[in-house]
């Protein structure tokens, strides 16, 4: 989903789109997930790990798939709602997995932080293969390259061993999602969460354009946006190590701090190299930020409601990537794409505030 995040909006920006349509392009990888998230949850409840996530390789090598049959506009908008479907239903059914497998809180934490890896090294080799592979054969060869990265996944996950599966709670029927919103220690992480992912889209929305404004390759887009993931990999190596150290809501805060200031200065960057090491930083700033959210999330939500919590935390930020790159799409039109980032940027430092006070309680609810 990645590389396709990169390669579809850069076709479309050469075949002369605009910047709204791109925008539009976007939205589109996060809206199945929106109606998806909670369904697929339940789904993984009662079917495990490796159903869901078989289905998912089928749809995402489907719509890859289909951008090398007819590479044209509107098929990559059915490609990225396919891609980005699939990506959010196996991203939940592998979280719960993780979480399920973890025995203890510490445990928990770790792996999670290892999880998170997984992301931000797809966000690395996605746009960098797709970028390479654009200049060297064109728009087809890196779909079709994109399409045979889900078969990949099946090779390396159809022989995971089934956790048994859960008993049936009958309590687990009331209430519906929206009722995890009535405490105030949830709604300040939706907030912070849905704030931070906002930044993480305007970088995968401006720097395309921004690049295409400044000429730059494909290959040296497609680098920016790689040495932004291959940062908050790094950075996610390093967490598990220094959990012990490391408090959630400083880190958040840290970083939401820190993002900010990169936004109001990254405009004023004039090449492929200073943009991508603004671009590495951000990538360091934010990377830090997801591992700090789930833990946050299991020790302020209640256990039996974990997986009904994860669901519902993809459904926001992903109902926040729809609206947003049309938003960014319709702003970086109309005033330009430093502003977007300005905005984003301000909306971010003023958020801090909500992440300093997502000190946990003393003990699990």
């Amino acid at each position: 989903m990645a590389g396709m995040r990169m390669a579809a909006p850069l076709m479309a920006l050469r075949e002369g789109y605009s910047a709204l349509a791109v925008g539009l392009l976007l939205s589109l990888f996060a809206l199945t997930q929106v109606f998806l998230a909670l369904p697929a949850g339940r789904y993984a409840d009662r079917n495990g790990f490796k159903r869901p996530v078989g289905f998912c390789v089928l749809l995402a090598s489907a719509g890859a798939g289909l951008a090398v049959a007819f590479p044209v506009f509107p098929v990559l908008c059915l490609s990225a709602l396919m891609t980005g479907g699939a990506t959010g239903v196996a991203s939940i059914s592998l979280q719960r997995h993780v979480g399920r497998s973890a025995q203890n809180t510490t445990e928990l934490k770790r792996m999670f932080s290892w999880l998170s890896i997984g992301p931000a090294l797809a966000n690395f080799v996605g746009p960098l293969t797709a970028g390479l592979l654009i200049d060297l054969g064109g728009f087809r060869v890196a779909f079709f390259a994109l399409a045979c990265m889900p078969l990949m996944t099946w090779l390396w996950v159809r022989h995971t061993v089934e956790l048994p599966p859960v008993p049936f709670n009958p309590d687990a029927k009331k209430g519906g999602a929206w009722d995890l919103l009535r405490d105030p220690m949830i709604r300040r992480l939706m907030l912070v969460n849905w704030l931070l992912s906002s930044c993480w889209d305007v970088h995968t929305f401006v720097v395309p354009v921004l690049g295409h404004e400044r000429g730059l390759s494909a290959s040296a887009i497609g680098a920016i946006l790689g040495s932004f993931a291959l940062a908050a990999t790094a950075v996610r190596v390093a967490l598990p190590l220094l959990a012990a150290h490391l408090r959630e809501w400083v880190v958040v805060t840290s970083a939401m701090l820190a993002t900010a200031v990169l936004f109001a200065l990254y405009p004023f960057m004039p090449d492929a190299l200073t943009m991508g090491l603004c671009s590495v930083l951000l990538g360091i700033s934010l990377g830090s930020v997801q591992p700090m959210i789930m833990s946050t999330l299991h020790q302020i939500t209640p256990e039996a409601r974990h997986g009904e919590a994860l669901g519902f935390r993809l459904m926001a930020i992903n109902a926040s990537s729809v609206l947003m790159p049309m938003l960014f799409g319709s702003a970086g039109a109309v005033l330009g794409v430093s502003l977007v980032f300005w905005t984003v940027g301000a909306a971010v430092a003023a958020g801090a505030r909500a992440a300093w006070h997502l000190r946990p309680p003393a003990h699990k609810p």
